[in-house]
């Protein structure tokens, strides 16, 4: 993938407690090891995926559809590697 490619989707918070620190810290963990830039958009707030404060001023809860856009050249991968760890409810076991 080119530099100039985005891609969007979106995933579901899956976890009871929704996008809280520990969450966050996670989704920031994962994607800090690519290239790509990534927001993530939910409700009136659009954030950079890469900053745990952002992402806890989205205030997601469980249920809450979270629109994701990727670009860069791992923008393919970086995406996959998102949709998976929410898919895993961001590895959270309450």
């Amino acid at each position: 993938m080119s530099a100039k490619t985005s891609i969007k989707k979106s995933f579901v918070v899956k976890n009871d407690k929704g996008l809280h620190t520990r969450p966050a810290t996670e989704i920031v963990k994962c994607l800090s090891k690519f290239k790509s830039n990534i927001t993530l958009q939910y409700g009136p707030l659009t954030v950079n995926g890469k900053s745990l404060l952002g992402i806890m001023m989205l205030a997601a809860e469980c249920g809450a559809t979270v629109n994701v856009e990727v670009t860069g050249v791992d923008a393919k991968e970086c995406l996959q590697t998102l949709l998976d760890l929410a898919e895993l409810k961001f590895h959270m076991k309450y």
